[in-house]
């Protein structure tokens, strides 16, 4: 098999001018620019045009690539309005009075009574910072409950002011959220009891650890190395260890066929489209919670694409290079491996969007190669696309358009910096206060160590992403297009099992979910507890895992979410042995496995070179 190493170069087409016809004699001629002056013109507005993107590009590497002009606009949006709003205004200090009121009751039952006083407001369910029994007692009850009043005001103040558009307000409450969260008191020494105790009771010992292991991350940060403890998740030998060979390799993935460890396998390969924002191998990790190795074993031949890690070098490579390079070539070489069988094609959050974006076009140009298709967390409509749009307007994206321009892509550290802020208790400060003030070090997983090992994506493919279907939605409306014409998801006729997860904050399983409006096939829909990777990743051994599933015929009516979900009774357990039943319901008789392609080229082992790039 041959390799194509790099992309055929676009050639321009050649365009012939008819002379232009002279003007009659009468015409009278406005004198235009000369060609100097249009030169100049094009070199002035050129100039402009870089000093700009360089002065974004530079504010960028300080506000980790969020536009500070998109920030000022929300907050004039809420500051003006609420001004304007006297109503609001007199409701904030009638609340902040009977706050007052209940915390100085709190205060005083707490300083009376030899038991802990009961709270006089409860932290939200996702809020664990206060569920040590120690901070039931005073004084550190009346410091965390009067944060807690505090951080409820501003919600308060931040939300239901009339005439603000509802992004700026979703960003003014979760700048709020952000700013208040950093002078949480379980931040602080003094402040949080637990590390008061700790600090007691080893004599200071915590803080000289916790100051340890701050110069030792600050180190390792610099250097560009990985977090503590990601040496012991070694990508080939720890994780990502399936038995398999690379079969295919263009500039832009590695297609890796696994081996087969059945007598028989199904005659219909899968083949896994993970997104290319991080490492393919989340779904290759341990022997424990490989779903390569579960497939595997339930006689499937699977095919996994491996990204390539992009430099400046593939700034131009755009989302139709990852159509054709990946999921196109992907499953031509699939087809002259296993010839004659149609295909299950699995796509993981982005890969399942750009999944679906192929599948669509293949259903339009009648071809009909695919068995099914499996969504996992993968959305198709990004209206709802939870606490991510707060990051998508126009100023935002055209910041981080800048930022990229000049680099080329967008870097792991940026991306990171996002999603951290999404879940700043648990990924920030959290760990602060437990590794620089308690002292401790919480052990490193596969998991965590494949989160550290993040990708890089291009300028242009990531700018086409966030404009074409996060800004304007084109996917889901009709309007993206493909080869000159728009695709439709509604063309698509194999069934689809699609899977969101409860707890996911970058793909909500009500955004996940509307794949039942968008497409005029069958979907099984599968709610599955955890977040958006835990809930994918849904180790069968783990205890307390739960799901729903139920299917919905091409021709049946529509069913809200909420209705959907009081109906769909709850499982124990891993959600993979349904899909595994779903999918061999969907297949042949099994046959003897393909071998692995000879190729003209030695390509090497699992994992692969892409995956090793860093």
């Amino acid at each position: 098999m041959t390799e194509p190493n790099t992309l055929a170069p676009l050639e321009a087409p050649i365009v012939t001018l008819a002379p232009a016809a002279a003007p009659p004699a009468h015409a009278v001629i406005a004198p235009g620019p000369s060609s100097r002056d249009e030169r100049d013109s094009y070199a002035v507005t050129a100039l402009a045009d870089i000093i700009d993107r360089s002065l974004h590009a530079g504010m960028a590497r300080v506000t980790m690539g969020l536009s500070p002009l998109a920030l000022m606009h929300a907050y004039l949006d809420w500051a003006t309005h609420l001004a304007g709003s006297p109503g609001k205004r007199l409701q904030l200090v009638e609340k902040a009075a009977r706050k007052a009121s209940r915390m100085a009751l709190h205060c005083a039952q707490s300083v009376t009574r030899h038991e802990a006083a009961g709270p006089c407001i409860e932290p939200l369910p996702q809020d664990r910072r206060f569920e040590a029994d120690s901070w039931q007692h005073w004084p550190y009850n009346v410091i965390y409950q009067s944060f807690l009043l505090q951080q409820q005001w501003w919600h308060n103040a931040t939300t239901d002011v009339r005439g603000v558009s509802e992004q700026n307000e979703r960003i003014v409450e979760f700048t709020s959220r952000q700013i208040l969260d950093m002078a949480s008191p379980s931040n602080f020494i003094l402040t949080n009891p637990e590390i008061m105790k700790r600090t007691m009771e080893t004599g200071g010992a915590n803080l000289v650890a916790g100051f340890q292991n701050m110069i030792e991350d600050w180190e390792r940060r610099i250097s560009g190395k990985k977090p503590v403890g990601c040496e012991n998740f070694v990508v080939g030998r720890d994780v990502a260890i399936t038995p398999g060979k690379v079969v295919y390799r263009n500039r832009l993935i590695e297609l890796i066929q696994y081996a087969p460890t059945t007598d028989t396998v199904r005659p219909e390969p899968i083949l896994i489209v993970p997104a290319w924002i991080m490492k393919y191998y989340i779904l290759d990790l341990s022997p424990t919670n490989s779903m390569v190795k579960y497939l595997t074993a339930q006689g499937f031949t699977v095919f996994m694409i491996s990204w390539k890690n992009p430099d400046e070098d593939d700034r131009d490579l755009d989302m139709e290079d990852y159509r054709t390079l990946g999921v196109m070539a992907a499953l031509d070489a699939v087809g002259g491996i296993v010839p004659g069988h149609k295909v299950h094609t699995v796509g993981y959050c982005l890969g399942g969007t750009l999944l679906s974006i192929a599948a669509a076009a293949m259903a339009r140009d009648n071809d009909d190669r695919l068995q099914s298709v499996t969504l996992l967390a993968a959305q198709t409509d990004f209206t709802e696309a939870g606490e991510l749009m707060l990051f998508i307007n126009e100023s935002q994206l055209a910041f981080l358009d800048d930022m990229m321009w000049e680099q080329g892509f967008l870097d792991t550290s940026q991306m990171a910096g996002a999603f951290q802020m999404l879940r700043s208790n648990d990924l920030v400060w959290s760990y602060l206060a437990r590794n620089y003030l308690m002292g401790e070090r919480e052990p490193m997983t596969d998991l965590m160590a494949w989160n550290a090992d993040a990708t890089r994506m291009p300028y242009k493919m990531h700018s086409q992403y966030l404009h074409k279907l996060f800004l304007d939605n084109e996917l889901a409306e009709g309007r993206y297009v493909i080869g000159e014409k728009p695709v439709s998801l509604s063309d698509i006729r194999v069934p689809i099992f699609a899977v969101g997860t409860e707890r996911d904050h970058v793909a909500p399983w009500r955004s996940t979910y509307k794949i039942h409006r968008l497409t005029e096939t069958e979907v099984t829909y599968l709610l599955a507890s955890g977040g958006h990777n835990v809930g994918i990743v849904s180790d069968r051994h783990h205890p307390g895992l739960h799901y729903r599933v139920a299917t919905t015929p091409g021709d049946a009516l529509h069913v809200d979410p909420d209705t959907w979900f009081a109906a769909a009774p709850a499982k124990a357990g891993s959600w993979w042995p349904d899909w595994l039943a779903w999918l061999q319901s969907r297949s042949g008789v099994p046959v003897p496995p393909p071998a692995f392609p000879a190729a003209d080229i030695p390509l090497p082992d699992a994992p692969g070179r892409y995956v090793l790039a860093s």
